[in-house]
């Protein structure tokens, strides 16, 4: 049967125009965790600032009981032999405060993706969508690349000081970095069409899930679910609250498991949720089902005036 407007679900809208929202204590855990991943971001940002302008210009002078001798060219009694280094506890405390550093940068980051999982943007706004799955990075590189570039020009520092805590921030600040980037952060958008495909698959926004596992179902008798784990029951919002990244792309075979009716263009849907999951901008479409099989009927979103 050849697709329609009619009978493609937008992944924006959902069946019969109803977005995911999170759940209120989703949403709630998510503000959360933002708020304590700021606090952790800015101590790290203000130790930054401690250490280039507090630690760095730390110096020390040495060999100041050097020999007096006149210079020839000012006529002016010098003293020879006294040089000015970086001290060693500057340079140890240094070190401390790099690995401070990286330590919260990366808690506040790993906090920040849990509460974007709980509570993400709209892939539509794609300049927020950007900022808030990335903002982990961004104060990564703010709090480690202004203080890495003074500590290779500080002139105060011995090569071996400067190439041990140039290191040591270069490795910390990959680290931080990379534990910063969401490589596939989850969308409203992705969220929604999940909910849509329980809906028009079985009626109702109904899975299930167990506490170990990734994913959440549409049928709680199939194998991956019999894990000896309590099985739980809810709407996928819920799910996504326990902590379940998705809808499971083997619906298929569930629905069969438990005798449920299948759409008759399930591979075409399959295939469009996992365009969708992995983040591609395509188009859900709506089941096709045989006379009499379908759950129910999804009525078309009333035209905006």
């Amino acid at each position: 049967m050849a697709d329609s407007a009619e009978n493609r679900v937008s992944p924006e809208e959902g069946a019969g125009g109803r977005e995911w929202t999170p759940t209120a204590a989703g949403k709630k855990k998510a503000t959360t965790f933002r708020w304590i991943a700021m606090i952790l971001w800015i101590v790290a940002i203000a130790a930054e600032a401690v250490a280039i302008f507090w630690l760095l210009p730390q110096r020390e002078v040495v060999g100041a009981d050097g020999e007096i001798v006149r210079n020839p060219d000012t006529g002016l009694l010098e003293e020879q032999g006294a040089s000015v280094v970086f001290p060693q506890w500057a340079f140890i405390t240094l070190l401390v405060m790099l690995v401070v550093i990286a330590a919260l940068a990366i808690t506040g980051s790993v906090l920040w993706k849990k509460a974007n999982r709980l509570d993400p943007a709209r892939k539509s706004d794609k300049v927020r969508f950007f900022v808030q799955n990335q903002l982990g990075a961004i104060i990564a590189i703010i709090a480690f690349l202004p203080l890495i570039i003074l500590i290779f020009l500080n002139k105060d520092m011995d090569k071996g000081q400067k190439a041990t805590a140039g290191i040591v921030g270069i490795v910390l600040a990959a680290v931080a970095l990379f534990v910063g980037v969401d490589f596939d952060p989850p969308s409203v958008e992705q969220y929604t069409a999940d909910q849509s495909t329980v809906i028009m698959l079985l009626g109702e926004d109904a899975v299930t899930w167990v506490d170990g596992g990734a994913v959440y179902h549409v049928c709680d008798t199939v194998s991956d679910i019999q894990t000896g784990s309590e099985i739980q029951y809810g709407t996928t919002a819920e799910a996504i609250e326990a902590g379940k990244s998705r809808l499971t792309l083997k619906f298929v075979s569930e629905l069969e498991k438990c005798g449920m009716p299948v759409p008759e263009n399930s591979d075409e849907i399959t295939d469009a949720l996992r365009a969708i999951q992995a983040g591609d901008a395509v188009t859900l479409p709506a089941p096709v089902w045989a006379a009499g099989d379908a759950p129910i009927e999804i009525e078309d979103a009333p035209a905006a005036e």
